[in-house]
């Protein structure tokens, strides 16, 4: 049979996709991911209840906080156990520059993130010349502390009362919030992804690697570990923005180290090192979380069976099984394209 003949409309269309292929590479996006973020945009649109909106923008804001962490325990192999303080610390400074100052929560976005990455800094320069568990014990201490202020500073934050933050919308409706959190996420998601794609990704993978090798390599091992941490820190806080002017109240323990072992689970469940892994778990576990909210007391316990099956298991998490079944269909087309 003779094959049938492109039309011009097919041939630009492939022409077209054809010059996206290295733009979406590079920004991690394969056309079947772009395919599911296009649906995922235009989703909500259809969907009339409350409860599941809000429950698609806790997702996002998870997923998020997975990929922000995911970016330091996945590339330089340190784990931030202080990472909810970190958000804590974003929406802190913007609720506090709300009520305090009368600074409108939008420009939360500029000035939390300057504020938690500073932190970060400070916080890593002094923990991250340590190695292994040591620099993980040491972002908890410092996520403790700041707790430990935040809690004892009741004329400032109203410590367990709770400090009450105007919200980003006057509106009850959680379809808006949603198409603000999307966008935030997309954005992150493409700063970490176009940053692990540079040379310093090289870099950052290197030192996740072998911190002797990569250090016999050229590479800075402190500076690159700083720069990655502060990058964390500083989405983190932007995270935290978020956080504080959806919800509307603020207590200490927004920044318990519970909050991070939930990260933590997403970003191990999904796939160390790959980012999105973090989201994907979201949109998978925490609606089974919702679902089994008798059992919320017992919470930390189920995610780390979770982690500790996928670390056994399945070690590349939800990605690394999605990536065999690519790899096991290619090889299947290939075989039987050869045997034509």
């Amino acid at each position: 049979m003779q094959k049938a003949e492109r039309t011009p409309a097919s041939a630009l269309k492939i022409g077209l996709l054809y010059r996206l292929q290295p733009v979406l590479r590079f920004a991690g996006f394969s056309p079947l991911g772009l395919i599911l973020l296009v649906t995922l945009a235009i989703v909500p649109l259809f969907i009339e209840d409350e409860y599941i909106l809000r429950l698609l923008v806790v997702i996002l804001l998870l997923g998020t906080q997975a990929m922000a962490f995911d970016f330091t325990v996945g590339f330089i192999n340190v784990v931030n156990f202080g990472f909810a303080a970190f958000v804590g610390v974003g929406a802190y400074t913007s609720g506090l520059l709300a009520v305090k100052l009368g600074v409108s929560p939008w420009l939360g976005f500029i000035a939390a993130p300057v504020t938690a990455g500073l932190l970060g800094l400070l916080t890593g320069l002094l923990t991250l010349r340590l190695r292994g568990i040591y620099a993980a014990v040491m972002a908890w201490f410092v996520g403790l502390a700041l707790m430990g202020l935040t809690a004892v500073n009741v004329d400032l934050t109203r410590g367990q009362l709770g400090l009450i933050t105007p919200l980003l919308l006057d509106t009850a409706a959680q379809r808006p919030y949603f198409y603000i959190m999307l966008p935030t996420m997309i954005g992150t998601y493409l700063i970490l992804r176009m940053v692990t794609n540079s040379h310093i990704g090289l870099a950052f993978r290197a030192l996740g690697q072998s911190l002797e090798a990569a250090r016999a390599s050229g590479v800075n091992p402190t500076k690159y570990r700083v720069l990655n941490f502060t990058l964390s820190c500083a989405l983190a806080g932007l995270l935290g923005v978020f956080y504080a002017h959806y919800v509307g109240i603020l207590t200490p323990g927004m920044m318990h180290t519970k909050q991070t072992v939930e990260v933590l689970a997403l970003a191990y469940i999904g796939g160390r090192g790959t980012l999105w892994g973090g989201l994907l778990a979201a949109f998978l576990v925490i609606p089974i979380f919702e679902y089994l909210k008798p059992l919320m007391e017992i919470r930390l316990i189920i995610y780390g069976l979770f982690v500790i099956l996928t670390m056994i298991f399945y070690p590349g998490g939800l990605v690394g099984i999605i990536r065999g079944i690519g790899g096991s269909i290619r090889r299947r087309r290939a075989s039987t394209v050869a045997s034509e």
